[in-house]
């Protein structure tokens, strides 16, 4: 099997839930995943979840959290570090899929170059099928990718100052 790339991004609600999703059907069929988180810091349902299948997804927080212009350096900084490591994760372990959840937030704000982010997909077995998640996943992105989905919002209760729910939005 040769592995795709997939880009779930828009601005509506889905995106990860779609990368968990194939998530589940990989590991339903034997597949090895390491799901990588980017910004997210904080407990989410699905990492909760995720996290009770160790013998076949490796996760890897790399999140940094909002993203404030003063901190960006170290957030900066962070995220050069976490590629370093998944660098090595990556070499030494075979995954069938690799999800990088939230990857186009990081790159559109700058946490990770285009240089940075081809030369570490690049790394990737060519028969490992690639889940990128975030809003505003950038051309030359979506043009390396083989599906894109976009998300599209329609209407949303945050609209009427409905918050985010426990066990719906994380």
């Amino acid at each position: 099997m040769t592995g795709l790339i997939h880009i779930y991004t828009g601005e509506g609600k889905g995106k990860t839930t779609a990368a968990v999703g194939l998530t589940i059907r990989a590991i339903g069929n034997g597949f090895k995943v390491l799901f990588v988180q980017f910004i997210k810091e904080n407990f989410s349902g699905e990492i909760s979840i995720l996290s009770k299948f160790p013998e076949l997804i490796d996760i890897y927080k790399c999140g940094t959290g909002f993203v404030y212009e003063e901190k960006k350096i170290n957030q900066r900084e962070k995220i050069k570090s976490c590629i370093e490591e998944l660098k090595i994760k990556i070499k030494a372990k075979k995954y069938d899929m690799i999800v990088f959840d939230e990857l186009a937030v990081a790159i559109n704000l700058g946490l990770i170059s285009k240089d940075d982010t081809e030369n570490f997909l690049s790394l990737i077995n060519k028969n490992t099928e690639i889940i990128i998640t975030g809003r505003g996943a950038p051309q030359w992105l979506i043009d390396k990718a083989d599906l894109v989905t976009e998300m599209k919002n329609v209407k949303h209760y945050f609209e009427k100052g409905i918050s985010a729910r426990k066990g719906i939005e994380y």
